[in-house]
């Protein structure tokens, strides 16, 4: 009887452990793409209504800009520029709005990069490595962001990304069509917050006069 007893505390333990271990959440291992998304206020976009920025472009004593206003939740797209004022939705892509959402893509991708790494399908990310930086010289984590072939206005680009300990881009390499050779090497800097998501403002190349800014930056987000 005695026997009996303590093997059924003995049960009733290792069952009460069991059961405990079962209700212990599962902790998900964030990629390295998550990462930099996070560290950029990706957990912040689920309340975003609306994001307004400029994109301009300066190199030497030339000046080019573009003003867009996107709503996210419905995909409204507005583009205004100094000659036009033009709304399409991105679920409707015409002739006609096809070009402007070109335009849109590029420059929303340059604002939102750390979000496009989680974004965008059809992709492959290399493993973390460590090297220097091409501009600073400075040694910093990298992955590779490759696309498709297929789909996109833009197949089979690659992008290599440096970022630092805090999962923040300081650099990328453009590689248009996955070349070995760098179309474009710009930094990504003058950090700055807008309703908890880090944009870089600044993009620089090594040399010339050269910048890839972006001004008049608004996100609404709910209330």
């Amino acid at each position: 009887m005695k026997q009996y007893f303590l093997y059924f505390i003995f049960f009733i333990f290792i069952t009460s452990c069991k059961n405990d271990t079962e209700k212990q959440p599962i902790k998900k291992t964030l990629s390295i793409a998550e990462k930099i998304a996070n560290a950029h206020g990706i957990s912040k976009w689920n309340t975003v209504n609306q994001i307004d920025f400029t994109f301009n472009v300066d190199k030497d004593s030339t000046h080019f800009e573009r003003h867009w206003s996107w709503q996210p939740k419905t995909n409204n797209v507005t583009l205004i520029t100094g000659k036009d004022t033009i709304n399409y939705n991105r679920s409707k892509i015409d002739s006609l709005s096809l070009r402007v959402d070109q335009g849109f893509i590029n420059d929303k991708f340059w604002l939102l990069a750390p979000f496009q790494l989680v974004w965008d399908s059809g992709t492959t990310i290399s493993e973390a490595t460590k090297e220097k930086a091409p501009i600073s010289d400075t040694v910093l984590n990298k992955i590779t962001l490759t696309y498709s072939n297929k789909g996109g206005y833009t197949p089979g680009d690659a992008y290599d990304f440096y970022y630092d300990k805090n999962y923040t881009i300081k650099e990328w390499v453009f590689r248009k069509g996955n070349t070995e050779k760098p179309s474009m090497i710009t930094t990504f800097e003058n950090h700055k917050d807008f309703n908890g998501i880090t944009i870089a403002k600044d993009h620089k190349k090594a040399e010339g006069n050269w910048n890839l800014s972006f001004s008049n930056i608004i996100i609404k987000t709910q209330s």
